[in-house]
């Protein structure tokens, strides 16, 4: 085990987290001023719509390239830990996430590889679970954005139905996160921080 990975990455991890969190509270907001303005078509609301939208594109991409970074670094510490698991490498953990249809399968199995290289004490129904569950939330928020969008542009059904799988998917991912850091913290023999969030 090298020096460099001796450590989880707390701070990465609590970074994302907070990014992801701020991400899918300004996409319900982003979502609710772009209906505004579907429904009233005023120059304010498009002023307003347009501006939320330049916020949660900012805060996503704050909440994506953190999340991506957490990801590359664990990938690398659950090779030191486990070195014969099968985990994806290094610039194809970050490049599967960007290519089409491929994106909507393969960046799940690797999130698994990585939690069950990261310690022995991976539960195969939990915690792949909880994995599931998160990506399930996240591909069915992505669907249903896409789904209304061409059916029902404007639709407050689909807007709250959207929304409500954004956050979940949000939470899920935190727990995801929270999860394979503290596997790793373990393994590694570092001390989780004095309050961290509820484990998955």
């Amino acid at each position: 085990m090298t020096r460099t990975a001796r450590k989880a990455p707390w701070i990465l991890a609590r970074s994302a987290q907070a990014a992801i969190a701020a991400a899918a509270v300004a996409d319900v907001f982003r979502a609710a001023a772009v209906r505004d303005h579907s429904v009233r078509r005023a120059d304010a609301s498009l002023h307003r719509s347009g501006f939320i939208s330049m916020v949660f594109v900012y805060v996503m991409t704050v909440a994506v390239v953190l999340f991506l970074v957490w990801l590359a670094r664990s990938r690398r510490n659950a090779q030191e830990l486990t070195p014969q698991a099968s985990v994806p490498s290094r610039g194809w953990t970050i490049g599967a996430w960007f290519v089409p249809v491929v994106n909507f399968v393969v960046p799940r199995r690797f999130v698994i590889d990585i939690g069950r290289a990261s310690s022995i004490s991976w539960d195969q129904n939990r915690d792949t679970t909880l994995v599931n569950l998160w990506w399930i939330a996240w591909i069915s928020h992505a669907v249903t954005v896409v789904t209304g969008s061409r059916l029902a542009a404007g639709s407050m059904a689909f807007l709250v139905v959207a929304e409500a799988l954004m956050l979940a998917a949000a939470v899920l991912l935190g727990l995801v996160i929270e999860r394979i850091t503290a596997l790793q913290s373990a393994a590694l023999g570092a001390t989780a921080p004095s309050a961290p969030l509820a484990q998955a």
